[in-house]
């Protein structure tokens, strides 16, 4: 065989075996897509008519093409790491040598990264990975935005959002009953404690129950006949009580009235609240920073618990769940509109704020009947937000 013996040459397997392999960066031409294999190679390319060609053609608009390169790194640095790695925590230097094993990727010199530290800082602000910087360097762990988990999670924060909302109100209402207590000079007694001593082992333990709780607790029940001691008779003869039948209907009628408005009032309620043209206010950071406690317009509902708003400063329209936004109260005097509770989707004039239980006085607008004009106290700022 001679010295131009053509494919099985020892040269010419010499050559495809180098070319399998990845060469040195610094003779690689990203905008031609050409490795060069030394320096004299390199040397050749960069004096030849076609590279000078591609630079022309870089040169005009060379935003773009950087934009283009670092459009392509992210899309295969990212498919890499979902696809090897998952959510696992693991070093970027490790998804970065898995990445390049591909001849054909694209290399870091030609996006608007300088280097692999910056592109992970810039993974973290995006909030496409959590980023953790330690001695041996970059750490990096995917966060899953899978529509279905996505959809898990914010299903999880709207229950835990009712439940905190429910326990709220539970211990307001708690303080409420203690400050009114005070007001009529009612205290309660401070409990002593002391240790249990026992003479006989043998000795059963009596609970005595205080007979200020005993008294409550016979004023729940609505009994027509009360037996009680007499104790200003001196011949000690049980007197027998008997209660006004009227007085017990009178009673009876009441709570069956409480009751029945507090069902209406629950049952109206919905854990939805979203209305087109209502203010709400950005209170999460998982979209942009420029988007956090900013205000914006709803145009429109989906599903009842997303929405599509339009931001007032920037006149960007965002997709959001309602457990990211919140009701916005406007100055009094302004229109608002009720989004939940029993004057639910009612126009109304928000007449005062009360900052110390986060309610408001608000006057019906809407035409419902005889409900116009009618002034509804102490609505709590989630029932009602302010009209675009």
């Amino acid at each position: 065989m001679g010295k131009n013996g053509g494919f099985l040459t020892p040269k010419a397997i010499s050559n495809r075996i180098k070319a399998k392999g990845l060469q040195k960066l610094r003779w690689y031409c990203q905008s031609c897509q050409k490795q060069c294999r030394d320096e004299n190679g390199f040397k050749c390319h960069v004096q030849s008519e076609s590279h000078h060609r591609q630079l022309l053609l870089v040169g005009e608009n060379p935003g773009r093409h950087i934009a283009n390169y670092s459009h392509e790194f992210h899309s295969g640095f990212f498919s890499t790491l979902r696809r090897s790695f998952g959510t696992k925590r693991v070093l970027a230097n490790t998804v970065y040598c898995e990445y390049i094993k591909d001849k054909d990727h694209v290399h870091m010199n030609a996006t608007r990264w300088v280097a692999l530290a910056g592109y992970v800082r810039w993974l973290g602000s995006q909030g496409i990975c959590e980023i953790e910087q330690t001695e041996r360097g970059w750490y990096i762990t995917l966060i899953d935005k899978d529509p279905d988990s996505v959809r898990r999670e914010m299903e999880s924060e709207r229950k835990e959002k009712m439940d905190l909302d429910d326990e709220q109100r539970r211990q307001k209402l708690i303080a409420d009953q203690i400050r009114r207590d005070k007001e009529k000079g009612i205290e309660m007694p401070t409990p002593v404690y002391t240790d249990l001593i026992r003479k006989d082992e043998e000795e059963k333990i009596q609970v005595s129950f205080n007979s200020v709780v005993v008294a409550e607790k016979k004023k729940i029940l609505p009994p027509s006949i009360l037996v009680r001691n007499s104790t200003k008779r001196s011949n000690s003869i049980d007197e027998i009580e008997i209660m006004d039948d009227s007085d017990f209907k009178n009673q009876l009628s009441k709570k069956i009235a409480l009751d029945d408005a507090r069902d209406i009032k629950e049952k109206n309620r919905k854990d939805y609240w979203l209305y087109e043209g209502i203010t709400v206010k950005i209170v999460t950071l998982r979209l942009d920073e420029k988007y956090y406690k900013k205000k914006g317009v709803i145009i429109k509902v989906e599903n009842h618990y997303q929405a599509i708003v339009k931001m007032i400063e920037t006149n960007d329209k965002i997709r959001i769940d309602q457990v990211h936004v919140e009701t916005v109260i406007p100055a009094i005097g302004k229109r608002v509109l009720v989004v939940n509770g029993t004057h639910c989707g009612q126009e109304a004039i928000l007449e005062a704020i009360h900052q110390d239980s986060f309610s408001v006085d608000i006057t019906l607008l809407t035409v419902q009947g005889s409900m116009t004009g009618t002034r509804i106290e102490n609505v709590i700022y989630e029932d009602v937000s302010k009209l675009a």
